[in-house]
């Protein structure tokens, strides 16, 4: 996809380059797949992996596969032992994400679940987690940040995607947007949450960065 934003391509032209492997799952996930837009893409996977790195985490948390190029940013950025966890609704993505692991060495250090993230993170154990990533479902967003939240360990953190969703956030949803209201609804409900520290950065379509207190 060309990229005909001046000032992206001037960001992109003075960071890192994004990883062959990683550019080539870009390019197929736009070919093979209706929404190929939600891939997480150059700025936003080295973002990822400086994060990573920042915090050094031994034990991360990823709900919202896709086909896996997120997974693998965070990948890159572990220290030698840490392990990632990630979750995948959609199992007809099993085969293309499990392909795109594979193909990278990076992959080893990922465990990859199919199935519902609400039905899955009973199974992990409460703060087991030093970083949390939550690129879902946008209508359950804040039902599976609660449900996310006891997982990490205090002092610990969690990155929410797509908290900006397109500028939406800011006009009225209609009741049958509810994409937009559980964004509108996780927004609204993690500026009260004094269980955390919160700070929404303006990077791509939204991350917004949490520290549990």
């Amino acid at each position: 996809m060309i990229n005909t934003d001046p000032m992206e391509a001037y960001i992109l032209h003075h960071i890192d380059e994004e990883p062959e492997q990683l550019r080539k799952i870009h390019r197929e996930t736009h070919l093979r797949l209706l929404h190929g837009h939600m891939v997480s893409g150059h700025l936003q996977g080295r973002v990822l992996k400086m994060l990573v790195r920042m915090i050094r985490p031994s034990r991360v948390l990823e709900i919202g596969t896709y086909t896996g190029y997120s997974a693998l940013c965070i990948a890159e950025g572990l220290e030698e032992g840490a392990r990632l966890h990630t979750i995948e609704i959609d199992d007809e993505l099993e085969e293309m994400i499990r392909s795109n692991f594979k193909l990278s060495k990076h992959g080893e250090c990922i465990t990859l679940h199919i199935g519902d993230a609400e039905d899955l993170l009973p199974q992990f154990e409460d703060d087991s987690f030093d970083l949390a990533f939550i690129d879902g479902d946008k209508r359950n967003y804040w039902q599976v940040y609660e449900a996310t939240l006891p997982k990490v360990k205090r002092g610990g953190f969690l990155l929410a995607d797509n908290t900006l969703w397109h500028g939406k956030i800011i006009e009225t949803a209609v009741s049958a947007d509810r994409q937009t209201l559980g964004i509108q609804e996780f927004n609204k409900r993690l500026a009260a949450d004094s269980r955390v520290e919160k700070v929404i950065l303006p990077l791509r379509d939204g991350l917004t960065l949490i520290r549990k207190k």
